[in-house]
């Protein structure tokens, strides 16, 4: 579900990028009135940047474990804020001229603060379950190793001293 968010709060932020963010009038000398645009890649630099941290989030949260994918998850969730701020900053509902791309610019807005709000989402429960899920390669760790002792009748006394009977066939302790 992390991953899930992640990917699609990356593809939003690269679609909000790709969107019309700004357009005005602007006199453009013996063309007449020419339409200018700005797309969110533009406006906002910061799209583009927040979209690949949110894609390398997923192998950094695949790969890593406990305080290591906290700390990632709160980058992650800031990182979700900064673009919802992007997304919510300098927006207005009204006072545009006809002909204007008002649809598109609040869609790109729009969409960058969805994806604010999944990236964010997607950091805050990887700090919540950081000891919940596996890490890579966690299958293949060396499990906590006893001592071990080479001499047989010193691992029969452990044996004892562990608790387990020697003498079964199922302790493996028997000879």
């Amino acid at each position: 579900m992390i991953v899930t968010a992640l990917l699609l709060g990356a593809l939003a932020l690269w679609g909000a990028s790709r969107l019309t963010w700004f357009a005005e009038f602007r006199d453009g000398g013996v063309r007449g009135t020419i339409l200018h645009r700005e797309t969110g890649e533009q406006r906002a630099t910061a799209l583009v940047p927040l979209a690949l941290l949110a894609l390398a989030g997923v192998a950094g949260l695949v790969a890593t474990g406990g305080w290591a994918r906290r700390v990632l998850g709160v980058v992650l969730a800031l990182a979700g804020l900064a673009a919802i701020w992007t997304g919510v900053a300098g927006v207005r509902f009204g006072g545009y001229a006809d002909g204007l791309p008002v649809t598109e610019m609040l869609l790109g807005r729009g969409l960058a603060v969805v994806a604010g709000i999944l990236v964010a989402a997607a950091g805050l429960a990887a700090v919540k379950g950081a000891g919940l899920a596996t890490r890579l390669g966690a299958r293949y760790a060396a499990p906590a190793t006893r001592k071990k002792v080479r001499d047989p009748d010193a691992q029969l006394w452990e044996a004892l001293s562990d608790g387990e009977d020697p003498t079964d066939a199922r302790s493996g302790h028997s000879e």
